[in-house]
């Protein structure tokens, strides 16, 4: 890391303390995240940059829809034989109904499951700062400010695992739910509806694992997702310092991530329309590993693709300063505020702290401490938060001498 860039980190490092030990645990829609918007409102505000507060409602939990698509996947079971063959037809439909659900929840769009759960107020934080020169594009940056809860099935490693195939295997038993069901409305036969007890036992226990992941604690987030925010508020000094030349650069420090997104959603439907020749920069878990920028993140069908343009830039900083380790890397068993962006038609990539082989099943690279009790200050390694600081930097330096060419 270069010494002039070491006031910023230490910076960066104090947010991170100020987040996650000051105030905490800062789960989606809580007071503590509210005190975490009022942080970052604080900051910008003593740097001048007249940040302003843009309310919205969202979900109150992430874990709910699995609880649903469980329930659902129960009552199919328990209807079937009430009064055949109609209730064979009516159990065909609660599945479909809840894997239409489940599949709409993981692509964002809205569906019955949304309507269900309970909502509450949250916010984003959000500040911009002109270019030196002409106005010829906008810069995205975003880390959000809440944190998740603490469910069994993030305790360790072997846990990531099991639930990832638990997952799959319970996916395939609603499939086989589907047509076992149909058959038997057909049919009549006697011997299917017990089969149909396999996937509603995998359905109970997909049930039990959101019913005990939304009652666990939240976590203090330092590493997921401290690291980003203070990022973004550490950013803001450093580009006034050191402002670009065409770019002007928004600092959205973001709520309620981690319940499907509903802050950046929402700072994208109020924005994009302002947004000139935009891109956005995505900050995640950028305290333990890496740094990398994602290629790819979601699990099918719901995928996105990094922009390759923001590729292309970030390719060719991380070629250019090999010291950093910079990398590509894919997640598919999550998503970043990368595939807001990308679905409001911004080219977006994230910069993540994780190894090359990205977030499969599982996670045996560095320990993340993600969705975790002890993701807390004294996990984050000043090294690997120096080298991603110095990356994001370069990055955001090339995004800025490419609107030298590009112009309007």
């Amino acid at each position: 890391m270069l010494s002039s860039h070491e006031p910023y980190v230490r910076q960066c490092l104090d947010h991170i303390r100020a987040l996650a030990h000051d105030i905490g645990p800062r789960g989606s829609t809580t007071e503590a995240e509210r005190r975490g918007a009022v942080y970052c409102e604080n900051i910008l505000e003593a740097l001048g940059l007249a940040p302003r507060v843009e309310t919205f409602i969202s979900a109150k939990s992430i874990y709910l829809p699995q609880v649903f698509t469980g329930i659902l996947m129960v009552a199919a079971f328990a209807v079937y034989p009430l009064f055949a063959p109609i209730s064979a037809w009516i159990a065909v439909a609660l599945i479909i109904v809840a894997f239409v659900c489940q599949n709409l929840e993981l692509a964002f769009r809205d569906n019955p499951y949304r309507w269900l759960i309970p909502k509450a107020p949250s916010q984003n934080v959000i500040a911009t700062l002109p270019p030196h020169g002409e106005h010829r594009q906008d810069l995205v940056l975003i880390g959000h400010i809440d944190t998740n809860r603490t469910p069994l099935i993030f305790s360790s490693d072997n846990w990531v695992d099991a639930f990832r195939i638990f997952a799959t295997i319970t996916f395939i038993g609603g499939v086989a739910q589907v047509a076992l069901s149909i058959i038997g409305a057909v049919s009549g036969l006697n011997w299917v509806w017990p089969l149909t007890a396999i996937p509603a036992v995998l359905g109970l226990g997909l049930a039990a694992t959101g019913i005990q992941a939304d009652l666990s604690p939240f976590t203090a987030g330092a590493n997921d997702n401290a690291t980003a925010v203070g990022t973004v508020l550490a950013l803001a000094r450093y580009l006034q310092d050191h402002p670009l030349e065409h770019t002007r650069v928004w600092f959205a420090c973001t709520g309620c991530e981690e319940v499907k997104h509903y802050g950046a959603a929402d700072f994208f439907r109020r924005h994009r329309a302002e947004l000139l020749n935009p891109k956005a920069l995505v900050f995640e878990m950028l305290g333990r590993d890496g740094p990398a920028y994602l290629l790819q993140e979601g699990m099918q069908p719901a995928s996105f693709q990094a922009h390759p343009e923001m590729i292309a830039v970030a390719a060719r900083i991380a070629a250019e300063n090999p010291e950093w380790g910079a990398h590509p890397t894919r997640v598919d068993i999550g998503y970043t505020e990368m595939a807001d962006a990308l679905r409001a038609g911004v080219p977006a990539i994230t910069l993540i702290g994780i190894g090359a082989a990205g977030l499969p099943i599982g996670y045996r690279g560095k320990q993340l401490y993600w969705h975790r009790r002890d993701d807390t200050v004294d996990k984050i390694d000043p090294e690997v938060l120096s080298r991603a600081w110095a990356y994001a930097c370069a990055i955001i330096r090339a995004v800025d001498s490419s609107s030298d060419s590009s112009g309007r």
